[in-house]
């Protein structure tokens, strides 16, 4: 006989909730973020509070010498002194260790708005919460450079009222209904590294904003061998994730740049990508099952099926949702074993051109190593002002190389670009990619620069992102942004976007500006293409030169959409792209949304105001 809906549910849903089917996962672990976030992370930057890059005068005030190093110990770059960094600083940028502007103190938090019957409904639950000022702030905003100014020098008009810390999927159960019973405004937070105001509070919401913050639920449930799968909660940070999953001999092989600090939950509700996504696929693709939760209820996929033909993919709703809809709580996530081989490699081209053709050739053979990025040659000349003075990560042009390079192979130090590799698999797999990315790399005017290089390149992501609070220190405002694009746009999309930019700082007469581009992930038809763009802002204060900043990524934006990008590639909509949504979105789809969302939240209970929700 055949099973009935009901019974085949409860299939489903045991196969779901199940903790010994796989491999028991173990005793409660920890997250690596504390609630207390100001204990270890930066409250009013990015990332730890013990990391980041330093100025110091190492000579006396009548001869100073000035130069950058990195603190703490987390990171390698923070073994070895930066000598060049300052000098590229300085003429690059403009940076003046005389004009050192210092961030304002701990700034005063807007009293909470209280719904007094969620509070006492509150206080009668296990779920952990605080009203305390900087528990709230620290939830208030992402890190886009508006966030960061903010925090530095200005002050937000609207915080949350309270912080939840629910530490399973009943617990938000509890706090959804309780929030549905008192029209309480919910806005869930992850690792809280979203660039595009997704948490932002909206200034004109009279209820009270509970930040929901799920960095609590971050249990690895099961691990399911046989299927290469693993039911994990949604607030475990990436590098949790990755940790626990290698001690077993796992991999999910997802690593987006901010993996340190980002969540599961994050990766989700955005359609993260991560720099090995040739090897691993994106989030979307990783995600086998997911379970949310609703002001109308549960949302749960149909089970752990490979693949189905069941209509339109319900999983996707959830999937990029930007915690309009409702709250990721626990995903099931493919996993791989730890591949036994991880090599790095680069190759040096003559210009961006030659680079972008092998970028391409290589999609084309289908023979995409872990990870494929190409640098300008704007962002090789940053980092190459990034290495140390002594070690195996030192400069790749020096001495010989740089006659090699300049006079036996006639390239211009002021055109080549670089493209670094992650190669991962087995001992053969590894020696096939690395052959056939070698042959073409030498088709198009390629050099292999060798394995330090590349693993430097790669090793850099993490370093790089506590740039932008030093330069904030010194009167420099930057920011990154990213697209897809189409093969055949992707050269023109550069161009446009970085001559465009160009102009329009020579146009406002700045003393010094940045705009580089790199290709960082690449595909059958297209590629995405990252931008960072950074000007000094001289006599202007801070939040004038944010506004500029702002205006003018506005302006980049409109251009890398006319010449052929998309949007967004990864980082979401949020607040600060919504205005573009109605001129990619038809009316048609732009209701569908609007459908979902009155269907599912009817009172906006999930009010995070971003994509086309207000």
């Amino acid at each position: 006989m055949a099973d009935s809906s009901a019974d085949r549910l409860a299939v489903i849903h045991r196969h779901l909730s199940r903790d010994s089917d796989g491999k028991a996962a173990g005793p409660k672990v920890p997250s690596s973020i504390p609630k207390k976030r100001q204990e270890l992370l930066r409250w009013n930057g990015w990332g730890y509070e013990d990391s980041g890059f330093v100025l110091s005068n190492l000579g006396t005030e009548q001869n100073p010498k000035y130069v950058f190093t990195f603190s703490g110990s987390r990171y390698e770059i923070a073994s070895a002194d930066l000598p060049h960094f300052f000098d590229w600083a300085y003429a690059t940028i403009g940076v003046d260790p005389a004009k050192k502007k210092d961030p304002q103190g701990e700034p005063s938090y807007p009293p909470p708005i209280v719904n007094e019957g969620f509070v006492s409904d509150l206080k009668n639950t296990k779920i952990t919460f605080s009203f305390e000022g900087m528990d709230r702030l620290f939830r208030a905003h992402g890190h886009t450079l508006h966030d960061i100014a903010l925090l530095r020098g200005g002050q937000f008009l609207r915080i949350p009222d309270v912080v939840v810390w629910p530490e399973c999927h009943s617990h938000v159960e509890e706090l959804i209904t309780l929030a549905s019973k008192h029209n309480v405004a919910i806005v869930p937070i992850g690792g809280g590294t979203n660039v595009t105001g997704a948490v932002d509070c909206k200034h004109g919401e009279k209820r009270m904003i509970v930040s929901l913050d799920t960095s609590q639920m971050n249990q690895i449930l099961w691990i399911d061998d046989g299927n290469l799968v693993a039911h994990v909660e949604s607030g475990i940070i990436g590098k949790d994730l990755e940790d626990r999953l290698q001690a077993r001999g796992y991999t999910t092989g997802h690593e987006p740049d901010s993996y340190e600090f980002s969540s599961l939950g994050g990766w989700v509700a955005t359609r993260a990508s991560g720099m090995k996504k040739n090897r691993y696929g994106n989030i979307e693709d990783l995600v086998v099952a997911l379970r949310a939760v609703t002001p109308n209820g549960e949302w749960r996929s149909s089970g752990t099926y490979p693949r189905v033909s069941t209509g339109p993919d319900m999983n996707h709703v959830m999937i990029g949702s930007e915690g309009t809809l409702g709250v990721v709580t626990e995903v099931t996530i493919k996993i791989r074993p730890v591949p036994p081989v991880r090599k790095y490699a680069s190759f040096v081209f003559p210009d961006f051109d030659c680079g972008v053709k092998f970028m391409r050739q290589v999609a084309r053979d289908r023979c995409q190593p872990a990870s494929l990025r190409l640098m300008d040659n704007q962002q090789f000349q940053f980092g190459q002002a990034l290495r140390p003075s002594k070690g195996p990560f030192g400069l790749m042009v020096d001495g010989l190389k740089n006659f090699y390079l300049t006079r036996l192979k006639g390239l211009d130090i002021e055109k080549i670009c670089v493209a670094t590799i992650v190669m991962e698999g087995t001992v053969k797999e590894v020696a096939i990619q690395e052959e056939k990315l070698t042959g073409i790399g030498i088709e198009f005017q390629g050099i292999p620069a060798g394995e330090h290089n590349g693993k430097r390149g790669y090793q850099l992501t993490f370093a790089i992102a506590y740039i932008r609070d030093i330069g904030l220190d010194y009167g420099v405002v930057a920011e990154s942004f990213e697209t897809s694009v189409p093969w055949d746009r992707v050269v023109n999309v550069v161009n446009n976007t970085k001559s465009r930019l160009e102009k329009e700082c020579a146009d406002r007469k700045f003393s010094h500006s940045f705009i580089s581009a790199r290709v960082t992930q690449v595909y059958d038809a297209g590629a995405c293409i990252y931008f960072y763009f950074g000007f000094n802002y001289g006599n202007m204060s801070m939040l004038q030169a944010v506004e500029v900043y702002e205006e003018l990524e506005i302006i980049a934006r409109d251009e890398i959409m006319a010449s052929g990008g998309s949007l967004s590639h990864h980082h979401g909509v949020g607040k600060i792209r919504k205005k573009w949504l109605p001129s990619i979105l038809t009316s048609n789809a732009i209701n569908v949304l609007h459908s979902i969302k009155s269907t599912v939240d009817p009172q906006n209970i999930m009010a995070a105001g971003n994509l086309v929700f207000d």
